[in-house]
């Protein structure tokens, strides 16, 4: 895998990209890190977009994953999270155009 700096890409655009061998992949990197990687289509596009989604919806979970460890709300037992389901489910039932009240949990744990 190559890595290509974003600032490069955006101003040399296709020609950034000229060493990279055909068929491999390409990791953009900004100021702060990896941002973006350039995946190129081989064979049947319709199987390489079910393989990209399948990658970015477990990107995306990695994502929440993260942000529930660093909030406490990944030590949760299964009887806060049926408790939580229910308080947002009843205030839903209250009214569905009222906006929705934080549970105490979330008051206390979320930003």
């Amino acid at each position: 895998m190559r890595q290509v700096p974003l600032r490069e890409f955006r101003i040399r655009g296709e020609k950034a990209l000229a060493s990279v061998p055909k068929g491999e992949v390409v990791l953009l990197s900004g100021q702060k890190g990896p941002v973006y990687y350039l995946v190129p289509v081989q064979g049947d596009l319709a199987i390489g977009d079910k393989e990209l989604r399948r990658a970015m919806a477990m990107a995306s979970l990695q994502e929440s994953w993260r942000y529930a460890e660093s909030r406490g709300l990944d030590k949760l037992s299964d009887e806060e999270i049926d408790e939580e389901i229910r308080t947002v489910r009843q205030q839903r039932s209250k009214s569905e155009i009222a906006p929705l009240e934080l549970s105490s949990f979330k008051r206390a744990h979320w930003p």
